[in-house]
């Protein structure tokens, strides 16, 4: 939709049929086992870390609908806008905000093609690539037990119906 029919009220915004699904992959993002448990830093990069992670895992989920697959753009576009609005709201000035969100988004595809070839192989080969691409407190302990989640996370997410995905309630297996 061009911005000139959104300012002129002509038809509706096609990422509205996914904001819940967003809103439900940066929910899931900020659970409290990811940082507790699974050892993920708590700061601005860890957390932009799982908002990636959760969002790959939902990406990858979507890639194997044939509905949903062409919607993974959509999806990415609120990525996008969000963290646009993030890096305004912290203080990045105009003329940066377009260098960050190229690395934001390259981070993003990079964590994607990394997750798409890491479940063929075991959960401790999961938590090797894991421990490459997301920022942890604990670099020895931890990755096996976020890699087990994330295993948890892609089987429920696989499991899932299209329609209960949109929902936003993210499963576990």
């Amino acid at each position: 939709m061009s911005f000139f029919s959104r300012l002129m009220g002509r038809g509706q915004d096609p990422r509205d049929a996914l904001r819940t699904l967003w809103h439900g992959v940066v929910g899931t993002s900020r659970e409290r086992e990811w940082y507790a448990d699974c050892g993920v830093a708590d700061t601005v990069q860890g957390r932009f870390d799982m908002i990636t992670h959760v969002m790959s895992l939902v990406m990858l989920r979507m890639e194997n609908s044939p509905t949903l697959a062409p919607k993974t753009a959509l999806l990415t576009e609120l990525f996008v806008a969000d963290m646009d609005r993030q890096l305004r709201d912290t203080g990045v000035g105009d003329l940066m905000v377009g260098k960050n969100m190229g690395k934001l988004v390259a981070s993003l595809g990079g964590r994607l093609g990394a997750l798409r070839e890491a479940f063929a192989d075991s959960d401790a080969a999961l938590a090797v690539i894991l421990q490459r691409n997301v920022t942890l407190v604990d670099e020895d302990k931890k990755p096996f037990a976020l890699a087990v989640r994330t295993r948890a996370l892609h089987n429920g997410l696989s499991a899932m119906d299209d329609a209960s995905l949109l929902e936003g309630a993210l499963l576990y297996e």
